[in-house]
């Protein structure tokens, strides 16, 4: 009886091993082994399968969706799903892997397997995330891992600092059936209470009240009312206010949500889309004094603008917003649409004054003092007036020189009502090096003509002086004087 070698018998296994170890894993037949194993032993285990669904009944956003698409999303075993998809993050330079629909991701908990798969209903495409977990385990962890999904995604939003969106609402034939009316895009304005032009102790008291508010969730609670607060702008064209919000929003890290009530079909529809808005939020209506004009033809009547801000539907959805509504004048507005309750905060912009021209200089030039500014400062003085885009422009067109920007708003100010006495004056000075647009088919800016084209703002102001923006009622929080 003839032996065997043991050393051959030893090499023999080592390479059997690696044949089988490559076959395994470098051919993924270990993925196949895996599902039919897994097909196996769900024949001796009773499962069960619960759905998580994008809208709830109401057709309002689920936010245990939003939270669980973060979290599945975030799971290790991601990259080992048959299909994911390849999208941009949010800086265009990233890439992150997105569940494919029907194909399964693993998760485990506390010794427990769990399986999720995302369900598109048709046509509407209506997402759905479906989890198959064993009853055994469903009895022993399903309320913790509930909230274990819940406090990983808390604090995935806490650590990216929230990338903000603006969402606006479309048309109702935009949207598919069931599909919510909000499309949205980041929100990338780099407007800060730094950088616009308003009173420093002004801004500190608004920031004081805006963080008031944010820490009154119980007081509010206590006095039985919405956790909400209200603001209106309102000043000429020009004035900033849109940069206000921007600013705001930066400040709080709230998303924004613009309504354009010219595609809004009725009362109710203005309702629906509030209840779409998410919590940490600011919701604006620009131009609201436009659609209050009798001779305005709008699908919105003033009693649904009423509930809308201050309705029962607004008491409910409107928990943790900031609702903020823009107008050019209050003048003709009926008084009881601006009543405290409905509009807790009334700011007016007016046109610029010494103050916010140092604030432009400083922002838009680099410069905090200047031989000029005591010139410029005089003509405010005598009345004179600019919005601040007007201003803004002004700079902007001459950044590379501060002396020649200062001294083109020196001239703006002493010219005559409508800007066309310097408008021949920036002709002359401004030419296509100065500014870094193309050419509009000369070399320079030369007739009056073409600067009021390219720049826009030379409009009829009217000739009082008036102040910086000020508060007009800021409720109980802050003194009104």
């Amino acid at each position: 009886m003839s032996g065997y070698n043991p050393i051959l018998l030893v090499i023999i296994s080592l390479v059997i091993g690696f044949v089988i170890r490559w076959l395994l894993f470098k051919t993924g037949l270990i993925q196949s082994i895996r599902k039919a194993l897994r097909r196996v032993q769900d024949l001796f285990h009773v499962h069960q399968f619960l759905k998580v669904p994008e809208f709830n009944e109401a057709m309002q956003r689920n936010h245990f969706h939003r939270k669980l698409s973060l979290y599945l999303h975030s799971l290790p075993s991601l990259e080992d799903t048959d299909f994911t998809n390849l999208i941009s993050g949010h800086d265009h330079n990233d890439i992150v892997l997105r569940l494919d629909p029907d194909q399964t991701i693993q998760d485990n908990f506390l010794g427990a397997t769990l399986f999720w798969f995302e369900q598109k209903t048709q046509p509407d495409r209506i997402s759905s995330f479906v989890l198959k977990i064993r009853k055994t385990d469903k009895r022993r962890i399903l309320r913790q891992y509930l909230r274990h999904i819940n406090t990983v995604a808390d604090e995935m939003e806490n650590q990216r600092k929230r990338h903000l969106r603006l969402f606006m609402n479309v048309d109702p034939g935009e949207g598919s059936r069931g599909e919510t009316r909000w499309r949205s895009a980041p929100f990338t304005h780099p407007a800060t209470f730094e950088t616009i032009a308003m009173e420093k102790d002004l801004k500190n008291r608004i920031k004081s009240d805006i963080e008031s508010f944010l820490k009154a969730k119980q007081y509010y609670r206590k006095l039985g009312r919405a956790w909400k607060r209200s603001f209106l702008l309102y000043g000429a064209s020009g004035t900033g206010k849109s940069s206000f919000v921007a600013a705001m929003a930066n400040f709080l890290r709230y998303d924004v949500y613009d309504v354009d009530l010219s595609k809004i079909r009725c009362d109710s529809d203005l309702k629906f889309l509030l209840m779409e808005t998410t919590a940490k939020s600011i919701v604006v209506i620009e131009d609201l004094d436009r659609f209050l004009e009798p001779q305005t033809e709008s699908a919105v009547t003033v009693r649904g603008i009423q509930s809308f801000m201050d309705g029962i539907l607004s008491a409910c959805c409107g928990e943790e917003r900031v609702m903020v509504f823009t107008m050019n004048s209050k003048e003709w507005v009926d008084p009881n649409l601006m009543r405290p309750g409905r509009v807790d905060v009334h700011i007016h912009f007016p046109v610029c004054d010494f103050s916010a021209f140092k604030t432009l200089a400083s922002s838009y030039l680099g410069v905090r003092e200047h031989k000029l500014f005591a010139q410029v400062e005089d003509i405010f003085r005598q009345g004179a007036s600019l919005s601040p885009a007007e201003i803004s422009e002004l700079m902007i067109a001459n950044r590379n020189s501060p002396s020649r920007a200062i001294k083109s708003v020196i001239g703006a100010l002493q010219s005559d009502g409508d800007g066309r006495k310097y408008a021949d004056m920036i002709g002359r000075q401004i030419g296509v090096d100065d500014v870094d647009v193309p050419s509009f088919g000369g070399d320079e800016l030369s007739t009056v003509k073409d600067s009021r084209k390219f720049y826009g703002f030379f409009k009829k102001r009217n000739g009082r002086r008036t102040n910086y923006p000020k508060i007009q009622s800021l409720g109980p929080t802050i003194d009104k004087n």
